[in-house]
This record gives structure tokens, C-alpha cells and sequence, in this order.
């Protein structure tokens, strides 16, 4: 058995993936591993608690027919990737759906039981001037930066280990109105099973939350030096200091037109400033979404796109509680939801605590 489990959906056209093995040769190098490429070995193989590579090569259409074959499987199976770890490298013939592709495989896997390191994709898109400035860094071409991407993913999924404490410290996040809120409701049927661990809530709701103005990149350093941001207020004040101290982020998410609500998207993107001198490899990421129709899976692909594969919190397998809930206070009445956010706490707990 090697130390990685391939799986690289079959290509039709053997021309257009041919980039994609050249980096997944590179990548590789050293490691032994076995390889996954039809839906006949996918379904027959165990892969549970192993370390996992997926690599995706797209045409113009963004689509890869074998792949959406083990997607389905993936999906009916909610406990096929138990105890794994896993990466993505996407390879595509367009400057689109690299991205909407991966997160949709990430949510996938991850609801079936895989973890994710931070930043756990990467994507070649055509023209591959997604790595422009990262070859800039590098002082090499896009082609030698996309390389060294796939052999630091690499090297992430077999490094990656979780420090378990006595007392880990959970930072909760929500932007809602406690008195109208089933977020909110959920979070606190989930948090009475959290016994010996440090809790902090903070709300983003009250006060002035400004978004991020995009300041020129010496601008946004200069702040951040001081782990502070342009605008102040209390994002830096009290929520950068409280990331900084936690083990884990619960981001606790109403769904608002498929989407995060405004507070919590601009918070998302005032981290930036605290990303620029502090990356988050070891703090775990977690999300409640209660949606008032459908779509909690659109807004935890956001909260896994935002935070896991740009920000790089690590991604705990069955990260996220996703339920449905319309009138005020309907999730109390909601069928067997106490047990499932107890289920949901106990997946923190083992994730978390020593």
C-alpha cells in the first residue's frame, strides 16, 4: 500500500491532461502511491484513514464525466472518506469552473468524512495567470510556481496532525438576532454539548462593520504589522484578537439569498489584514447554516472557499451542521434535531479535545 490514494478521474482526452500529469509526476516524486481512475476501482476500493489526492483534468466544459460518476458515490456514501486527509489538484482548459468544481468536491468529500489542510487546492486554470503572482515570489515562470504548489500540497496532506487539548478554546461568530434566530437556536443546542471547553462569542451585528476597501498591498502590510486594519473598529479590536487565541472558528450562518450574510462577509474579508503576518494551518474550522428553503449547501461552499482554501484554516471532516428552518424558532420543532446537533458536538469534541 502506498502512502497516497491517487484519484484521478479518467481524462477522454489523453492530449488535454497531459499538464496535468506532468504536475502530478512532479508532486509525487519520492512518494509511493496508488492510483483510482475509473468508477468500477473507486467503488471497490477502502479509503478510509488514508491519505488522499484528488486530480481533476476539465475540458473547455468544465465537465469530467468519470469524475461526476464517483461524485455520485461520493455523496451516497457519507462515511467513504472516515478518518482520511485530503488534497485537490484541478487542471482545466478554460479560465473558468476550476474553482466551482473543487469546491463542490471538497463539500462532497468532506460531508462523507474527509479533512482538509488549509489551502487544500490547487488549480491550473488555461492561460494559468491565476499564478502569476506567486511566480513573482517565486522569480520563476507560472509553470515552475504551479509545480511547487502541487509539491507543498503534497507535503501538507502528509504532515498534517491536529494538537488536541485539555481545555481547547472555541471562538462562535455570528452576525443574528438571538430573540428571532434559528442560527442561533441551533448553535445553542449544539454548545450545551460542548462541556470542557473555553467558549467566546462574539456578535459582528451591532456597531458600524465596514468592508474591506482593497488597500494597495504596502498600505494593508503596514496595518497589519501592527495586527490592525485600516478601518479599525471592532473587527480588530476584539474579533482579530480572538481568532488569534482560538482553536477553532464556529461560524454560525444564516442563509441569506444563498449566501453569508453581509456582516460575516466582510469580516471574511477584513482577515486579510490579519493573514498577511498570521496563517491559520492549526485552527479547525466549523459551520452552522440554517437555510429558510434550500441552499445551505451554496453558503457552506462559500464558508469553505473563503476560510479553508484562502484563508487556510483546517477543514474537520463533517465540518458543518446544515439544517432547514422558515417561521422564528422553527428548529426547535424540527424532527430529530437535538440528536443531530448533539452528533455535531461530539465531531467537534473529537476533533478538538485531548
Amino acid at each position: 500500500m502506498g502512502q497516497f490514494v491517487l484519484i484521478n478521474p479518467l481524462c477522454s482526452d489523453t492530449k488535454k491532461a497531459e499538464r496535468l500529469h506532468s504536475i502530478l509526476d512532479a508532486s509525487l516524486k519520492g512518494y509511493t502511491y496508488d492510483e483510482i481512475v475509473t468508477v468500477e476501482e473507486f467503488e471497490k476500493a477502502d479509503l478510509r484513514h488514508k491519505k488522499l489526492l484528488f486530480s481533476i483534468s476539465l475540458g473547455e466544459s468544465g465537465i469530467n464525466l468519470e469524475y461526476y460518476n464517483m461524485l455520485k458515490l461520493i455523496r451516497v456514501n457519507r462515511d467513504c472518506f472516515e478518518g482520511s486527509v485530503g488534497g485537490v489538484i484541478v487542471d482545466g482548459n478554460s479560465e473558468l469552473f476550476t474553482k466551482s468544481i473543487s469546491r463542490e468536491l471538497v463539500f462532497s468529500a468532506n460531508r462523507s468524512g474527509c479533512t482538509f489542510p488549509g489551502r487544500p487546492l490547487v488549480e491550473g486554470t488555461r492561460s494559468l495567470k491565476n499564478f502569476n503572482i506567486r511566480a513573482q515570489n517565486l522569480h520563476m515562470d507560472n509553470l515552475g510556481a504551479y509545480i511547487v504548489a502541487g509539491r507543498q500540497l503534497v507535503y501538507n496532506i502528509i504532515e498534517t496532525e491536529v494538537k488536541k487539548k485539555e481545555n481547547p478554546k472555541i471562538l462562535m461568530l455570528h452576525s443574528s438576532e438571538h430573540t428571532t434566530s434559528n442560527s442561533l437556536s441551533l448553535w445553542e443546542m449544539v454548545k450545551s454539548h460542548l462541556g470542557g471547553c473555553r467558549i467566546q462569542e462574539i456578535s459582528i451585528r451591532n456597531g458600524k462593520v465596514m468592508d474591506c476597501r482593497g488597500c494597495p498591498y504596502e498600505t494593508c502590510m503596514h496595518f497589519a504589522e501592527e495586527e490592525k486594519c485600516f478601518y479599525g473598529g471592532p473587527i480588530v479590536e476584539e474579533v482579530y484578537p480572538a481568532i488569534l487565541e482560538c482553536d477553532a472558528l464556529v461560524m454560525v450562518c444564516p442563509n441569506y439569498n444563498d449566501a453569508i450574510g453581509a456582516n460575516l462577509a466582510a469580516l471574511i474579508n477584513r482577515l486579510t489584514a490579519l493573514f498577511m503576518n498570521h496563517k491559520f494551518y492549526k485552527k479547525n474550522l466549523f459551520g452552522i447554516v440554517v437555510s429558510g428553503y434550500s441552499g445551505g449547501d451554496l453558503v457552506a461552499q462559500q464558508l469553505i472557499s473563503a476560510l479553508n482554501m484562502n484563508k487556510t484554516f483546517r477543514l474537520p471532516g463533517h465540518f458543518a451542521l446544515l439544517e432547514t428552518a422558515n417561521d422564528p424558532k422553527a428548529i426547535l420543532q424540527s424532527e430529530g434535531v437535538e440528536k443531530r446537533a448533539e452528533h455535531f458536538a461530539e465531531n467537534i469534541l473529537k476533533t478538538l479535545k485531548a
